[in-house]
């Protein structure tokens, strides 16, 4: 341990003094009142935005998304975009995560497998066309096509059958109590556009969403502007420029200067100082993120359930909350997130225990010297958790080298198992979609990125499915959870905060749990 107290005193010191840097770089101790190379203040000494007088507002992200095209990816960063452009047939409710209607103005539940969508009427795509249940359908019927990433939602339904131009009956294959939730995953395009194929919907991000595609400046921006004929009404405000800047300090930094309005990955090393400026509000509350240590289970050593149990009980949790989050998160010993409140196992088999980790790795059979192997990370969060994670194997005589990539080849190389190990994350809303897409067999080449393939896990999430009855569900989800926590296949390493930053003159900011924010709902303050 004490390599590993050492590499945290570094680290700390570093953070420290990168972060005073930083500050002296802001232009933030000048006399209030004066314009500064840093941005504007306020007569009260508070930021003010540099875009505001345009209608815009600038959100500053770490990732470029690999695609504008909801239904030909998984990445987060992806997800924030496509929510601005297009419409879900369900959406999840910002307080409570519970499925509620969007595209769909009311259902009916006709029977054990058969459910009627009432349409919206007057919903208009940017094309200017109208929305009716060929689109709905057709939509569907393409988000089962591209099965590498649309597979945990379409594939529970036998047949779906259009009553009239606005009423849709769902036929599923068997009782299946994910009905909602799923149909929460499925964007609406037009049928023409779908008719074209997957090129033709990835150049045309043309959806229902409040907003429209305007241009996407490779390694800059992508821009979007308010799309006047929304169902719901015209957004207030009008243009929306998502900017990519990997490094958590420049973002910072351009918030304090005014020159961006909103940062969605907030640098955790950052946030105290953000807390403390005036003109700049921060939102710091549990999330349902869920990180961890990717373990692939079809590549030798993690194949071997006790060498898994090694790693897991070898690693401090804490530490890396610490490093990689200055402390903006929990961390975390079981597989599946605690903070839903059906399903969570109860049966917790490792903690961070030096003796316990040596016992698993003697029982694993496995020499730690012959062992090395790459970590591929996306940013510099994974980055600095790796590096935690890698100080502790070191320990161990364990070594794993860390690889930087861009997002669009880190997810490429995840969802094919071409790795031996990752720092990831996955945020759900309930424990079911999150079981089914991390550890089912079909959501391998998806979002499965430890390759699982368990029929036990399998049988009892299919099991989970089927029954209507809540307590009896959780209780099936809770023997699951438990089952995965066994046999051990990933590290989890910490449950991240939900944290944001933004100019406080943006009045409407409310952004869920499972990192949700309706930008429809936001605008400029008087």
């Amino acid at each position: 341990m004490k390599k590993l107290v050492k590499l945290l005193s570094l680290t700390l010191v570093f953070m420290l003094a990168f972060s005073l840097m930083a500050a002296c770089g802001g232009g933030n101790d000048n006399t209030d009142g004066e314009k500064t190379d840093g941005g504007e203040k306020t007569s009260s000494g508070g930021v003010q935005s540099q875009n505001k007088a345009n209608d815009l507002v600038v959100i500053a992200t770490a990732n470029e998304p690999p695609t504008l095209a909801p239904h030909q990816h998984s990445a987060v960063a992806g997800g924030y975009m496509n929510i601005l452009t297009h419409n879900t047939l369900f959406q999840s409710n910002i307080e409570t995560l519970e499925p509620e209607p969007c595209l769909i103005e009311s259902y009916e539940i006709l029977n054990d497998k058969q459910w009627q969508l009432n349409i919206r009427k007057g919903v208009k795509f940017h094309d200017g066309s109208d929305m009716t249940a060929e689109d709905i359908v057709a939509s569907m019927e393409y988000a089962r096509e591209n099965s590498s990433y649309t597979n945990t939602y379409s594939t529970f339904w036998e047949k779906l059958e259009i009553v009239d131009d606005y009423t849709v009956v769902v036929t599923t294959k068997e009782v299946y109590a994910k009905t909602l939730i799923d149909l929460s995953s499925h964007y609406v395009l037009p049928k023409e556009l779908v008719e074209q194929g997957n090129d033709a919907v990835a150049a045309n991000p043309i959806g229902t969403g409040p907003y429209k595609y305007v241009k996407w400046t490779l390694g800059d921006s992508v821009e979007f502007e308010a799309f006047e004929d929304y169902w719901e009404g015209a957004p207030a405000i009008k243009h929306l420029k998502y900017r990519i800047i990997p490094e958590g300090s420049s973002r910072t930094i351009a918030l304090e200067a005014g020159e961006i309005d909103f940062i969605v990955e907030v640098d955790n090393n950052d946030l105290g100082r953000l807390e403390e400026t005036d003109g700049i509000e921060v939102i710091n509350k549990t999330g349902t993120s869920f990180n961890f240590l990717v373990l692939n289970n079809e590549k030798a050593p993690f194949d071997n359930q006790d060498f898994r149990h090694f790693m897991n009980c070898a690693i401090e949790k804490d530490a890396l909350v610490a490093v990689a989050l200055n402390g903006a998160g929990t961390g975390n010993y079981t597989q599946t997130p605690v903070v839903f409140s059906g399903g969570a196992a109860t049966e917790i088999p490792d903690g961070y225990d030096l003796e316990k980790a040596q016992e698993y790795l003697d029982k694993s059979g496995v020499d730690p010297k012959t062992v090395v192997f790459s970590c591929i990370c996306s940013d510099d969060v994974k980055r600095r958790c790796g590096e935690v994670i890698q100080a502790n194997l070191a320990e161990f005589g364990v070594t794993m080298n860390l690889e930087s990539m861009d997002l669009a080849t880190y997810l490429s190389a995840a969802a094919d198992g071409d790795f031996e190990t990752c720092i990831g994350g996955y945020t759900s809303s309930n424990m079911m979609s999150f079981i089914e897409g991390k550890f089912t067999s079909k959501s391998i080449n998806g979002s499965n990125w430890t390759r699982t393939n368990d029929p036990k896990i399998d049988e009892l999430y299919d099991k989970a499915t089927k029954t209507l009855d809540a307590d009896e569900r959780n209780a099936i989800l809770t023997e699951c959870a438990n089952y995965i926590n066994e046999i051990c296949p990933q590290v989890p390493t910490y449950g991240a905060n939900v944290t944001r930053a933004y100019i406080d003159d943006l009045q409407g900011i409310e952004v869920s749990a499972a990192n949700t924010l309706r930008w429809q709902y936001v605008s400029w303050g008087e």
